[in-house]
């Protein structure tokens, strides 16, 4: 919390090249001492490069995450003037408002999720939730609250009982609901999907929820760049509303096959932006039962 506090004094005041200046700092630490992170960076780099893997290579990864995180300074703040920001597919969340339909963004750990607040300079109605996990939610609000005590986000619980019952009012009420689909949770129930070249597990949870409650899905993923440049990309994923009797895991499952096919679409278009600095593709009970 200091060095966050620490960082948006310098950023704030400073500007933003100032701020920048201190992320090779950052990106060199990690890149000497995170053996850790590096052995997933390696790992996911040869996979989506296709060829030996520089240190250079891990440098930029390490040095395009500490951007997104340094960016959320100014986001947060309301600082959308400082950035170049193109969006593809808005039309599909454009028409959710417009009827007033809640519905799921689904995302990964790609670029920056928090980029999608600059959407609110062009649609007054547009309103999110974020559903994670409550530790997880806490950590946010902490680093939220380092960065601009005035910024707030409309965060949803998960493993309480009444989660799901949240969710359902939230998307009642016309509100987007997001979450990150790219990782799992300690005993989370997972499924097996093609991904760069080896199965993945990922989490069934938040692809389940949106179907019991019948909802239609968006992926969304906001990629970084470089510089200060941005693209917000919406592509529809799918649309639980009407699942025939006793579909609902075949259509689940497909929903998560396209899922693993844009998340790896995107994942080449900008190789830098996925954030996973671990052994994703580790082996993992796979608990999958009809429904």
């Amino acid at each position: 919390m200091l060095m966050l506090r620490t960082m948006s004094w310098i950023s704030l005041r400073l500007g933003r090249r100032a701020g920048r200046a201190i992320l090779h700092l950052i990106a060199g630490y990690f890149l000497l001492f995170a053996r850790n992170s590096k052995a997933g960076s390696r790992d996911y780099l040869r996979r989506i490069l296709k060829r030996p893997v520089r240190w250079t290579d891990i440098y930029r990864h390490f040095f395009w995450f500490a951007s997104t995180i340094h960016d959320r300074i100014y986001l947060l703040n309301q600082r959308f003037d400082l950035f170049e920001i193109d969006v593809h597919g808005e039309e599909l969340m454009q028409e959710s408002i417009a009827e007033g339909q809640g519905l799921f963004l689904i995302g990964a750990h790609i670029g920056s999720f928090e980029v999608i607040r600059a959407l609110g300079r062009r649609h007054a109605g547009l309103r999110v939730a974020m559903a994670m996990y409550e530790e997880n939610a806490r950590k946010i609000n902490r680093m939220l609250a380092a960065i601009n005590p005035a910024a707030t986000q409309d965060m949803i619980a998960l493993g309480r009982i009444d989660s799901m019952l949240k969710i359902n009012a939230h998307l009642d009420q016309g509100t987007l609901v997001g979450m990150l689909a790219d990782r799992t949770l300690g005993d989370d129930i997972t499924h097996p999907v093609p991904l760069l070249g080896s199965l993945a597990n990922l989490p069934l949870g938040p692809f389940r929820m949106a179907a019991i409650l019948r909802r239609p899905v968006i992926f969304m993923v906001g990629l970084y760049l470089g510089g200060n440049r941005y693209e917000i990309h919406f592509e529809k994923l799918a649309d639980f509303s009407s699942i025939p009797h006793g579909q609902r895991q075949t259509e689940i499952h497909r929903a998560m096959t396209r899922y693993a096919e844009l998340l790896e679409q995107y994942c080449r278009r900008a190789p830098y932006n996925w954030f996973n600095f671990f052994n994703f593709w580790q082996t993992a009970q796979t608990i999958d039962k009809e429904d």
